[in-house]
């Protein structure tokens, strides 16, 4: 591509060369050649096909929304909502109502009762009073233990009187049986042992 001075000067013009590099300037300034023009044209149809594109794309998206039930998406956003924080309470509440049977199954392993039905029933009572767990403890067990032995004493076994009971002495028979038993056993042996027969009235 020629430049403007070569131009001129095909065409018998002869710029001075203190005037050149003004000249050059005050055309780049006022002027483009044909290639500036093709570029700056190419990148004007780009974004023209551009800003179509994105204008088709927007009228087909509204379109789709227009063709929606937005009250039914709403509803069922809502629905959705619900059933997630129903889930995760549920799920908290599980967590919790474990956390507190392992705790209430230890502590209440340190207890004695009577039977089994009356742990059953002293468990069931302490889930019924609402007690709460706290860091493995159920808060506030030992005085419901002692309002319930209070209430039912039958229900625990008294420690001091199967302590009284372990300790006692007890005997598989009396003494003077044993005596009496023992010396009849070893005369006999001894007058077998000697040859002799059985006294009479043996």
């Amino acid at each position: 591509m020629k430049n403007i001075e070569d131009i001129l000067v095909s065409l018998g013009i002869d710029v001075p060369e203190d005037k050149a590099a003004e000249l050059t300037k005050l055309v780049a300034e006022n002027y483009k050649t044909i290639n500036e023009h093709n570029k700056r044209v190419e990148a004007l149809e780009k974004e023209r096909d551009d800003a179509q594109q994105m204008y088709e794309t927007a009228k087909t998206t509204i379109s789709e929304f227009e063709k929606m039930d937005v009250e039914g998406v709403k509803k069922e956003l809502e629905d959705y909502k619900e059933k997630v924080a129903a889930m995760e309470a549920d799920h908290k509440k599980a967590l919790e109502e474990r956390d507190f049977n392992d705790a209430l199954s230890k502590d209440i392993a340190k207890i004695k009762f009577s039977s089994e039905a009356a742990k059953t029933s002293v468990i069931a009572e302490v889930k019924a009073a609402g007690l709460k767990a706290v860091d493995g403890k159920i808060m506030g067990l030992n005085d419901f233990i002692a309002s319930y032995k209070e209430k039912d004493a039958s229900a625990f076994v008294d420690e001091q009187t199967e302590n009284l009971q372990n300790n006692k002495a007890s005997f598989t028979r009396p003494i003077n049986n044993n005596i009496t038993e023992n010396k009849a056993t070893t005369a006999e042996q001894i007058r077998a042992a000697m040859g002799l027969k059985p006294e009479k009235g043996e």
